[in-house]
């Protein structure tokens, strides 16, 4: 259902008449064609003079069901606060109110699938914030035949920032190789030699975080990977992998799981009942503390968890004193389920998101899908709200995401503070 932009260009025989009658009615004429040509343009499904509206597929309800609302919640408080206010002014001139809808697809890629070909009967302009690797790749190829923009995507895969591979698409979050060369680095930088072990999510998820991993220590001579395992992103348990890796002694756990909270929860807790406490690596997706680390009720038994930020922490010093927190909390309250901070990262990063939609919102000229990426792909230098201090927004570079910068983190035992060496 490709969108076609069709312009009229009006034709007629002007008698001459003398030379200042001819210069008037080019001129005139000249400028009705103008306004044809932009009366013209054909919208695209689901925007009008008055609403536009967006898509989400994310896991509502199973193992990753918590991290899946909060990806969609950040953005449905956003655009019911700005439409409370009176809608969005467009680069078109017209004001519009935002329609954010939420399909579930419990982590399934099929059903990601399958919740987009429904988006499309659906009559949306397009989909924004999807969470996960496997659920977003599963229809990454039927959006660009389709022509709808699949966008600010909550995944660190970086086909979803490559023009040439996914001109429809766009990530928002850093790609999991820099996340990945963050930790890589912190280790490399440490005056200590240390035994890795690594348990990875067997997709790109899994394995961009660990080629980052590795690309960050290939020179460095203190550091030794000692053993690799993988699990399905479908798993129920790893304590056999957990079991396993504590075999070697390794003192460092290089966890590259993403949004399974399940997960996370019982593999610290099997490395300490095997009587194994290395220092821990969790990718950003997976380290909530008040949800994850805290509950686990073993978390400080680890000498370190370390994570990677690229936005502030709800809840955190940093967030409460931001001018943004008090309207963040304040739509979640009253648009969503949300009850006082949000438990995971995922809230903070969609509102960042909508934030983005809506600066592209506004500097779009046509209500197309294709100016709509135009628009997207020429926001630089926008401070959107939450940013770590000097982050800013940035689409216009082929490759990488929206927000692309990434520090290292560690647990403090109610939070995470900067780390700036390991230990």
């Amino acid at each position: 259902m490709k969108n076609t932009i069709t312009r009229r260009r009006m034709t007629a025989a002007v008698a001459a008449v003398g030379i200042a009658g001819l210069m008037l009615t080019g001129c005139a004429r000249g400028s009705e064609e103008a306004a044809s040509a932009d009366d013209a343009v054909e919208p695209s499904p689901g925007i009008t003079d008055t609403s536009i509206t967006f898509a989400t597929t994310s896991p509502l309800t199973g193992n990753a069901a918590g991290v899946g609302q909060c990806a969609v919640d950040g953005a449905v408080a956003y655009f019911e606060a700005k439409n409370a206010e009176g809608g969005i002014t467009f680069g078109d001139g017209k004001t519009r109110t935002v329609e954010f809808r939420a399909y579930d697809d419990a982590y399934d890629p099929q059903r990601a699938l399958a919740n987009f070909q429904q988006m499309v009967a659906d009559g949306v302009f397009g989909a924004a914030l999807s969470l996960g690797t496997p659920t977003n790749r599963a229809w990454r190829e039927a959006a660009i035949a389709e022509g709808v923009p699949q966008v600010l995507l909550q995944t660190g895969d970086p086909i979803f920032s490559d023009r040439e591979e996914s001109p429809w698409q766009l990530g928002l979050l850093p790609i999991y190789q820099q996340e990945g060369e963050a930790f890589g680095e912190l280790l490399a930088a440490s005056a200590d030699d240390h035994k890795v072990a690594i348990l990875s999510q067997n997709d790109d998820f899994g394995r961009g975080y660990v080629e980052g991993f590795k690309e960050a220590i290939a020179d460095a001579d203190n550091v030794e990977i000692v053993k690799e395992l993988t699990f399905e992103a479908t798993a129920v348990d790893v304590s056999a992998q957990i079991t396993d890796l504590a075999s070697t002694g390794a003192d460092v756990f290089f966890n590259a799981m993403s949004s399974l909270p399940p997960l996370v929860i019982g593999a610290l807790q099997q490395a300490d009942s095997v009587g194994w406490h290395p220092s821990l690596f969790l990718p950003s997706t997976t380290s909530s503390p008040q949800t994850l680390l805290i509950p686990s009720g073993v978390a400080d038994r680890f000498p370190g968890i370390y994570s990677t930020a690229s936005s502030l922490v709800a809840g955190s010093p940093a967030f409460d004193e931001s001018p943004d927190s008090e309207a963040f909390l304040d739509a979640l309250a009253e648009y969503t389920s949300q009850d006082g901070v949000p438990a995971f990262p995922q809230c903070v990063w969609s509102w960042i998101g909508a934030s983005v939609l809506e600066q592209a919102f506004m500097k779009m000229e046509q209500p197309t899908r294709e100016s709509f990426m135009e628009a997207l792909r020429s926001i630089s230098g926008f401070e959107a709200p939450f940013l770590l201090p000097g982050g800013v927004i940035d689409t216009t570079v082929d490759g990488l995401p929206a927000m692309n910068g990434v520090v290292v983190l560690k647990f403090n035992g109610q939070g995470f503070s900067p780390a700036e060496s390991l230990g």
